[in-house]
């Protein structure tokens, strides 16, 4: 599961801003975590490790005309990283990578300004998940009807994480918290990866989540609406500290 910065940030740019994006990911990073399946329990011996970070910016890269850039590639393999401000944004809009990213057990780098975003993740839940976390669930089952039309079967990987950020919307709605991690499903996830289950069935277990989520969101214990606020103090606090080291 992808961001649409993460998709967008292919775009030609200067090879000269390399080394200053370096730079911001080495040197201003305030949380690190693992992603993808080893985060989700769902690990293989041939599982990528995918890395994201959040950055702060220095206050002053803003008060220029060229602002500093909201999200990162690298410079690693399969590391992403976005500035503190998108990251909130998104976070606030409960976007499924950067709520699931707050939630990593797997935590490489942390900063006091990391550990305060963590704090944090409450203030980021709301019962907005519903609509974000199903309504992404909803493109990703097109393009596996669309592949069953063309090729006669799924990609059976991306089915498995289907389920996955199904179960993982249903179970947040039902509890208010969000744990990214498989647990006793591992399994059963595998052999949907492996293409052991066959497709109706695979299909019922999604329409099955789905509908649970659908009657979680009608009692959910998560507020109607994110704290928004809080997320905002604490952005202007940071953005505040950055820019007195400088006097």
């Amino acid at each position: 599961m992808h961001s649409q910065d993460s998709q967008n940030s292919q775009d030609s740019k200067d090879p000269k801003d390399s080394s200053q994006d370096e730079d911001l990911v080495r040197d201003h990073t305030v949380y690190a975590c693992v992603m993808g399946s080893r985060a989700f329990g769902l690990a293989t011996d041939a599982s990528d490790t995918d890395r994201r970070g959040v950055f702060v910016a220095p206050t002053p890269l803003f008060w220029r005309f060229e602002k500093p850039p909201t999200h990162l590639d690298g410079p690693a393999d399969e590391q992403f990283s976005w500035e503190l401000e998108r990251f909130c944004e998104l976070a606030l809009r409960a976007n499924p990578n950067i709520l699931e990213c707050l939630h990593s057990p797997l935590v490489e780098r942390i900063t006091d300004t990391g550990r305060e975003l963590l704090s944090l993740r409450a203030a980021f839940l709301s019962r907005h998940v519903h609509t974000s976390f199903t309504g992404y669930a909803l493109g990703q089952r097109k393009k596996l009807d669309q592949d069953l039309r063309t090729h006669g079967a799924p990609r059976w990987k991306h089915a498995m994480h289907l389920l996955r950020l199904l179960l993982s919307c249903r179970d947040l709605l039902r509890t208010g918290e969000l744990t990214i991690d498989v647990g006793d499903q591992r399994e059963p996830l595998l052999a949907v990866k492996r293409g052991e289950i066959p497709w109706p069935q695979v299909e019922s277990w999604m329409n099955r989540l789905a509908a649970e989520a659908d009657e979680a969101a009608a009692h959910s214990p998560l507020p109607a609406e994110p704290d928004r606020k809080r997320a905002e103090d604490f952005l202007y606090r940071t953005r505040r500290a950055s820019a007195a080291t400088l006097a």
